[in-house]
């Protein structure tokens, strides 16, 4: 069951408070989210759930099932794949949209193919991806909507690799996306890190033989302090919209705006809502990497208790120039049964303030609890008869 540690109140916590009230902000996006990474806040939210074509920002999800395969060694980023006539005919000339100039029977690294899914948005590069790594770009629409369960999006559905129109069949929501974001950025940071701050790409040839240099239409780089991310978006049906991220001091937000009206509209909207994030609120420590902050009961383990750290500097995002009432709560499913791995995330610390909403940050334990043996379970059994 779901158990709360005694209501802790930490002393990092118990500044005199001063009035807080979520800071404003007026976009002009029909749709729009942003979460601070470092603390779990949610500090905009606006019809985040709404079901909505996700145009080309359903790259990111293509991107995302390729990383997984490369970290588990099942894609590698020099293995060619072949573009197929078929797939070049369908995805080539300016009623296809985006490309990355492709040619037919061509082979390709799955690195150039990514920076062509991720850089310059190339459609074409998309569908080669998805048939390169399961042989039908509807095979791959499986592994997408597979990773969406294991990621959590409850509200999203993929149809294809590029987010073309198809009637419906893919979408998506705001909040779904910025979690797709932040999985991306956390999982696999050093190939976030490789592929979506590159500012422009130079694939293919022109008809003269000079190569073709294409930018980035990430609205934030060059003009966001610390923006490294993410992915565009655009069809009639959609509207333009972006999903972005910037990391600045210790922070990283996540921010998504959708159904805006022209190309400028997103630039301009994108790089205010992401400086209101940086400069309307601010972090605050809460507590130390490797501090203990509290105890959580084992159930059949070698130790009947394993103490409950913090695995890296916990923070919790504020309105900028107010120290809020704030109370924490550890809370975790317990007893936690061993084997307990140090490092492993068992519970939470949840910290509320008033007014908004409440923010989870992880707890891991503090060390190893081995499973007990005959004798120790035996006992445990026993005792639990007289509980």
């Amino acid at each position: 069951m779901r158990k709360l540690a005694p209501a802790l109140v930490l002393a990092a916590l118990l500044a005199t408070p001063i009035a807080a009230q979520a800071p404003s902000f007026q976009g002009g996006a029909p749709v729009a989210y942003m979460i601070d990474l470092s603390s779990g806040a949610e500090l905009f939210v606006k019809d985040a759930d709404r079901r909505m074509p996700p145009a080309s920002m359903a790259k990111m999800m293509t991107a995302y099932v390729a990383f997984d395969l490369i970290k588990k060694g099942e894609l590698k980023l020099d293995q060619r794949l072949r573009v197929r006539p078929e797939t070049w005919k369908r995805w080539n000339g300016p009623s296809a949209g985006s490309t990355m100039f492709l040619s037919p029977d061509q082979e390709v690294t799955v690195a150039d193919l990514l920076d062509g899914v991720v850089v310059v948005s190339g459609n074409d590069a998309s569908v080669v991806l998805a048939e390169g790594i399961a042989g039908t770009e509807e095979a791959f629409a499986g592994l997408m909507n597979a990773k969406a369960k294991e990621l959590g999006l409850a509200n999203s559905n993929f149809c294809n690799s590029n987010g073309w129109p198809d009637e419906g069949c893919t979408y998506v929501t705001a909040r779904d996306l910025g979690k797709l974001a932040a999985a991306t950025v956390t999982n696999f940071p050093d190939l976030y890190k490789r592929f979506y701050p590159k500012r422009e790409f130079t694939f293919g040839e022109t008809m003269g033989g000079s190569p073709i240099t294409q930018p980035n239409r990430d609205p934030l780089l060059g003009r966001v302090n610390g923006a490294d991310g993410l992915k565009t978006g655009h069809t009639e049906e959609a509207g333009y919209g972006f999903t972005g991220s910037a990391e600045r001091d210790g922070r990283r937000l996540v921010m998504v705006v959708a159904g805006l009206d022209s190309y400028g509209g997103r630039a301009e909207e994108s790089v205010r809502f992401m400086e209101w994030g940086f400069g309307a609120w601010r972090a605050r420590a809460v507590v130390s990497q490797g501090k203990r902050v509290t105890t959580a009961d084992v159930q059949l383990g070698s130790e009947t208790e394993v103490g409950l750290v913090a695995p890296k500097n916990l923070t919790v995002t504020i309105p900028a120039g107010a120290s809020p009432d704030m109370e924490a709560k550890v809370v975790y499913t317990g007893p936690i049964k061993a084997p307990i791995a140090a490092g492993q995330h068992v519970a939470d610390l949840v910290v509320t303030m008033p007014g908004m909403a409440p923010q989870t940050m992880p707890l891991v334990a503090e060390a190893a609890v081995e499973e007990a043996g005959f004798f120790g379970r035996a006992w445990a059994g026993l005792m639990a008869l007289f509980a």
